[in-house]
């Protein structure tokens, strides 16, 4: 979003600066230009053309996050990003790339799932199945397994997750298909 300060007789004009924490909704709105390059970075970014989902997830999802969803290095992206704008680039240590286990654990049981919950149709319908997620995953018991069917890789959720103690595994089932479990060990 532009920001116009009124300083006298000056007007100045100030952009939103590009990082890591930028949220996709904030940046595609500051600069409608750069949704066709995260669209050209990676397939799942496609997804920002549903009006529904760029309210949803564009709107909490970070690029550090989405960097994770388009399994792209953060700093590459922010930094790609930037160029396009004319900022300055970041260095690695700015970037915090996010950890995702795709490979299957050892705790992994599935005689174990005690929960499964599709997320998919209440994203249709633009609404937020974190608060659902969290309040469930809060009470999960101890090596109990928590599985979310998603249309897509829900980076904010799993980091919120991991900020409660759990571990995650993701199944890419295809495109738009992801298992995502969670136990609390």
């Amino acid at each position: 979003m532009t920001k116009i300060n009124f300083t006298g007789n000056n007007i100045m004009e100030h952009k939103l600066i590009i990082t890591p924490k930028t949220k996709i909704l904030q940046l595609i709105e500051t600069y409608p230009e750069l949704e066709e390059i995260l669209i050209g970075v990676t397939p799942a970014f496609k997804r920002l053309k549903n009006p529904l989902l760029r309210k949803t997830i564009a709107k909490v999802t970070t690029l550090q996050q989405a960097a994770a969803i388009g399994n792209v290095k953060v700093q590459d992206l922010v930094n790609r990003l930037r160029h396009e704008v004319g900022q300055d680039t970041i260095s690695e240590n700015e970037a915090g790339e996010v950890n995702i286990h795709y490979d299957c654990p050892e705790w992994f049981d599935p005689s174990k799932i005690t929960r499964r919950f599709d997320i998919r149709a209440m994203l249709e319908d633009a609404e937020m199945p974190i608060h659902q997620v969290m309040a469930d995953l809060k009470a999960l018991p101890a090596d109990e397994i928590y599985e979310i069917t998603s249309p897509l890789l829900t980076v904010p959720l799993i980091e919120k997750a991991s900020g409660l103690g759990l571990d995650h595994w993701v199944e890419q089932k295809n495109e738009d298909l992801f298992l995502i479990r969670f136990i609390k060990k």
